[in-house]
């Protein structure tokens, strides 16, 4: 229907105000936000200090406001009313009087036009204005001046959806938390440079739902895909007066409505569809969600949406000063989750993609904020108990981002039991080992082994520790053995910003280079990250394009740069790359091939008379169990973990029945001997991985008791192939073979399945 058709009127004239109409019904306060229920639209708004609510209807396009209502009722702190002929499609946005009193938190303005917090689709983009701002921008009043100036031309609008979606026989793949590797990456820069992508589904979800993209992440053995935020956000004002955009998408403004840029139709359910064929290539889909802070910025930042509804119930301010904002996020603004209402928004949110986008978990950015209290961190806040009883949230994934830059904000390790954790402890244990920084062994071997240190407690399992040696933020794979230094000139911040700490290392030339030994000893390095990230016990993180050796140029903090720098390549992967991806195929079939590289109970190195065997024996590489002054040795950078397949993998007291493994590092920059450990009916190990020689087409076998040579800096695996012809022996046997078989049939193909047609030489065909 024509939009129009929602007032009968033409175009108003310039100066006048829209007539407000009385044909509004009363609506209900349940369901908030702008819902149609196949008659009509029932909109629905908190604000607990407002003393009026005006919903603004548009033209189809945002452009002109051609109806304002009064919404009639105010029951519980909701404002309410019903339009029996409103419909899908229709654009809307709100206006909200009160008092303008910052000193005492209030900052309503009602010449702001405010998008619902509860909207499921943008219409149009912000464009930067000082209408923008609830005060006199530039005013020597600062934020205690007040701006009458409209803002609705330079404000996108809500658009209300039909959410009738065809599922059809869609099954969510359900990975077991033990069974999953996560795969991080960006909607739009994954595909904006892909040739099998259609030019208008570049950089959208209907890129990422493209087969050939789809082919290529299930092939590389990943289970579940996590996106940087896909909810709508805005570009932050300093970057656009730079020419620069916010990439990554920490900006929201709609925790509801999937960010306009990713659509290349507006109109069709384009996430859902992505969601869809993910799910039937086996992939779950994560979402990376921002409900710590908002795009409004503190008391000089631009009203939007929260800051013109109720400032005050949105978002935490200084107790003896309510005119400035708690800023534990380092953003501007902290969200106010002690607030019932704001609560209860995370939760709808969360629900909503749930339960409506059938997303697979969510993990939170600057997840503290999420627990904090009026007293600070408490992992039994409102939010991790209102979780921890929602009959649907307690079902999905969810990872924290445990650190926010408030007092008492790094909190890896207490996040309550159903929670997985990124471990930044991790990562940076592993980049200084293999760095080759003095006494790492004791606390190697503590990340190695999911870092019980920190998570083994209350019944939490290993996979609560989430691994990674690259993310979004900071260097890439590549960029971490190329770079000793940050290079984000690009940023326009004169490089100060990004962590300068960073645990890389050059090899020797800062950045690319043509020396044959280092380009050498960087491949290796990077197998070696790889290899030891997907042998650790843990949930595995890889950052998408790490597979294949994708560089920033040194950038570690490449949040703005939408551009080459973040845009995958993929016509650029060169016979290197294609090597690495394969090898990344291999890990990953490997750890998923053997229980002891996903088990699902801590390995603690204790020994059970009962049993008579350890979980995993720490070894020298004179194969003898290491002693308390061998764990103190500052100089010592080899490390064997016997892992025995007999220890059990279950509270039930009985032998396991896995393959025993052998698992050595070695960050020395000589060659070793290591003495293979014997064991009890067994004549032989085979060399599943060794780093040093990445492309042996069979794995050796090397006598119990004999000695194997270890390469510098290199990563080892070793199966030990047991004497007798057991059940267990043939069947392990026969799916090694089935993954050599498998390995060498992806090697001959090139890539992937998806882009073997796509690339040759490194160019496309």
């Amino acid at each position: 229907m024509d939009l129009t058709s929602l007032s009968g009127k033409k175009r108003l004239p310039s100066g006048t105000s829209p007539k407000r109409e009385s044909r509004v019904q009363e609506g209900s306060p349940h369901r908030l936000g702008a819902t149609w229920d196949g008659r009509g639209v029932n909109f629905a708004l908190f604000s607990g200090n407002a003393t009026k609510v005006e919903l603004c209807i548009f033209d189809q396009h945002g452009r002109r406001e051609i109806e304002r209502i009064e919404l009639p009722e105010y029951t519980d702190e909701i404002w309410h009313g019903y339009l029996p002929d409103a419909r899908p499609g229709a654009v809307y946005g709100y206006r909200v009087h009160g008092p303008y009193e910052p000193s005492a938190g209030h900052r309503f303005n009602p010449n702001k036009l405010l998008l619902d917090p509860y909207a499921k689709a943008l219409v149009g983009n912000l464009q930067w204005s000082d209408t923008l701002f609830g005060y006199r921008y530039g005013s020597p009043k600062g934020d205690l001046s007040f701006d009458r100036r409209d803002s609705a031309r330079s404000m996108p609008k809500c658009r209300v959806i039909d959410p009738a979606f065809t599922w059809g026989r869609h099954r969510r793949p359900k990975i077991p938390w033990e069974r999953t590797i996560l795969y991080e990456t960006q909607v739009r820069g994954y595909t904006m440079l892909h040739p099998l992508v259609p030019p208008a589904n570049r950089g959208t979800f209907a890129g990422m739902a493209q087969h050939e993209v789809i082919s290529y992440i299930k092939g590389l053995g990943v289970t579940s895909v996590e996106l940087l935020p896909v909810h709508a956000f805005i570009d932050d004002h300093f970057l656009v007066e730079q020419g620069l955009r916010n990439y990554w998408g920490y900006n929201t403004i709609g925790f509801f409505a999937p960010d306009p840029r990713y659509l290349a139709n507006p109109i069709i359910n384009e996430f859902k569809e992505m969601v869809a064929r993910l799910h039937d290539a086996g992939l779950e889909v994560i979402l990376d969600v921002v409900y710590n802070h908002t795009a409004e910025g503190n008391e000089q930042g631009p009203t939007l949406s929260f800051k013109g509804i109720d400032n005050a119930a949105y978002y935490r301010l200084m107790p003896d000063d309510p005119r400035y904002y708690i800023n534990d996020t380092g953003t501007g603004n902290t969200f106010n989750l002690t607030h019932p209402r704001v609560l209860q928004l995370v939760l709808d949110s969360l629900r909503y993609w749930t339960t409506e986008m059938h997303v697979d978990g969510f993990r939170f950015d600057l997840a503290t904020i999420l627990g904090r209290e009026l007293h600070g961190f408490d992992p039994s806040s409102g939010f991790f108990d209102a979780i921890c009883q929602d009959p649907v949230l307690a079902g999905v994934k969810l990872i924290a981002e445990p650190w926010d830059i408030g007092p008492g904000g790094y909190q890896v390790g207490n996040f309550p039991p159903g929670w997985a954790e990124w471990n930044d402890r991790y990562r940076d244990t592993v980049r200084a080992f293999w760095k080759g920084d003095e006494g790492k062994l004791p606390e190697l071997a503590a990340r190695l082994s999911a870092s019980g240190d920190l998570f083994h407690k209350r019944g939490r399992r290993p996979w609560v520790s989430v691994n990674f040696v690259t993310a979004h933020d900071g260097f890439t794979l590549q960029d971490l053995v190329s770079y000793n230094d940050k290079h984000n000139e690009a940023n326009g911040e004169d490089n100060r910003d990004g962590h300068a700490h960073n645990l890389s290392w050059n090899h020797g030339v800062e950045g690319p280079t043509e020396d044959a030994a280092i380009k050498t000893l960087r491949a290796r390095q990077k197998r070696n990250f790889l290899g030891t990230l997907l042998f650790s016990l843990g949930t595995p993180m890889i950052l998408a394009g790490d597979e294949f050796g994708r560089t920033q140029h040194g950038n570690n903090n490449a949040y703005c740069q939408d551009n080459e720098t973040n845009w995958i390549d993929w016509t650029r992967i060169d016979e290197d790359g294609k090597l690495l991806a394969d090898f990344t195929r291999e890990l990953i079939s490997l750890r998923q091939s053997y229980p002891l590289l996903h088990r699902n109970r801590f390995l603690t190195g204790e020994y059970d008379a009962e049993l008579d065997v350890k979980d995993v024996t720490w070894l020298t590489p004179e194969a003898t169990e290491m002693t308390p002054e061998q764990w103190h040795d500052v100089h010592a950078r080899c490390l064997g973990a016997l892992l025995d397949g007999r220890a059990q993998a279950s509270g039930i007291k009985k032998p396991g029945a896995d393959a025993t493994l052998l698992l050595v590092v070695n960050a020395h920059h000589e060659s070793l001997p290591f003495r293979l450990p014997e064991v009890v009916g067994s004549k032989s190990w085979l060399c599943l991985i060794d780093t040093a020689a990445p492309e042996r087409s069979e794995p050796p076998s090397i006598q119990s008791g004999g000695t194997y040579e270890v390469g510098d800096r290199s990563l080892l695996l070793f199966a030990l192939k047991p004497e007798r012809k057991s059940w267990l022996t043939l069947r392990s046997l026969a799916e090694m073979m089935q993954r050599e078989t498998e390995a060498k049939r992806r090697r001959d193909q090139g890539i992937d399945a998806g882009l073997g047609r796509l690339i040759k030489d490194g160019r496309p065909r």
